[in-house]
């Protein structure tokens, strides 16, 4: 029976780490500026995921004096046209948002509708980072009741309205009475949160945080199909120091060549490990950004005039990719050292390099 000390490891994932000593993002953000929040708001809007999973066609924040009550304008279309963009409204507030600092805001909102600053928006979005509390959230949920109270508090003055029923003008009445309140809702700050996310690099630091690598893969006992073009060009390097032709079961049967074999398919696994790293964490242009400046580094070693045969391309590679300096690279920081070496026969993999000629 297995004990637990002769169980195999469970290997680490890709995760994603807070660093030591920083502050996790829900929390960062209530210590935001009032300026940091609309900032923060307007980089989440232009990560957001539409039907259809477009972007926003323009985002543009415009918090402060005369933005007509827009904090960040979002629209679907490079027009700004009715019904095809977002209103963000930014409250960075210690407490969940109220009806009293609401009502003031959507007045601003209605009068200019009324005065044709703007169109109608598709949706006009609460951002808080406490929320909305209780009571506006109840009228969030009953839209006609909403529009009720928010109409009967301007014309008593009351909820923040203090002093402003003589901008009720009928033609504004009428323009709130027809507009559909069930689009004035709550932005969560856990949707922010998650459309901010999807821009990586910027998320993390803006946050602290930091990608933890996990584990490499190992390579299977046999070459997948994966590693076809890779492992046929050793096989090639094989039959050349051998002078006679060979297949690939014939070097698996050799013990010297089966053991240079694995070492650099090991060196290829250490290299994919990356690549599912910087998947995970960046996308896959980050990975073949890596793969072009390494072939830019060694590309001139590899195709020396010195170099006979094709192991002393292979070395040369390999060697050149041990040295070289990618700080450019957002990776660099979690390189292993097999990573370079092995990208040499990702390249490989891809037709970029050939060791026998």
């Amino acid at each position: 029976m297995a004990t637990s000390a002769t169980k195999a490891r469970k290997p680490r994932k890709n995760s994603f780490e807070v660093k030591r000593g920083a502050v996790p993002p829900s929390a960062l953000v209530l210590h935001f500026s009032p300026d940091q929040w609309e900032r923060f708001i307007e980089e989440a809007c232009r990560s957001r995921p539409l039907p259809g999973g477009a972007p926003y066609a323009v985002v543009k924040r415009l918090g402060g004096a005369g933005d007509g009550g827009r904090d960040v304008e979002a629209r679907l279309g490079s027009a700004l046209t009715s019904g095809q963009w977002d209103l963000y409204q930014a409250k960075h507030y210690s407490a969940g948002l109220t009806p009293t600092d609401v009502f003031p805001e959507l007045a601003k909102f209605f009068l200019q509708l009324a005065a044709g600053t703007y169109p109608a928006p598709r949706q006009y979005l609460l951002c808080a980072p406490k929320g909305v509390g209780n009571d506006l959230h109840n009228l969030l949920s009953k839209p006609t009741e909403f529009k009720a109270r928010f109409l009967d508090d301007w014309t008593a003055e009351k909820t923040g309205l203090q002093g402003r029923s003589s901008e009720l003008t009928q033609r504004v009445r009428d323009l709130i009475n027809s507009y559909d309140f069930s689009t004035i809702m709550e932005c969560q700050l856990r949707d922010l949160l998650a459309w901010h996310a999807m821009n990586r690099a910027e998320h993390f630091e803006l946050f602290g945080i930091e990608a933890e690598r996990g584990d490499d893969p190992i390579a299977p006992a046999l070459p997948t199909t994966a590693e076809q073009v890779y492992v046929e060009e050793l096989r090639r390097l094989y039959e050349e120091h051998a002078g006679q032709p060979m297949t690939l079961q014939e070097v698996l049967g050799e013990p010297s060549y089966d053991e240079h074999l694995q070492g650099h398919r090991a060196l290829f696994y250490c290299a994919e490990g990356l690549k599912m790293f910087s998947r995970d964490l960046y996308g896959e242009d980050e990975f073949k950004a890596l793969l072009e400046m390494v072939f830019v580094g060694v590309r001139p070693r590899v195709n020396s005039l010195k170099h006979k045969t094709g192991e002393e391309r292979l070395d040369a590679g390999v060697s050149m990719a041990t040295t070289l300096k990618v700080n450019d690279s957002l990776l660099a920081p979690r390189l292993r050292p097999g990573d370079l070496p092995g990208t040499c026969h990702h390249l490989a993999n891809e037709g970029k390099l050939k060791w026998v000629k």
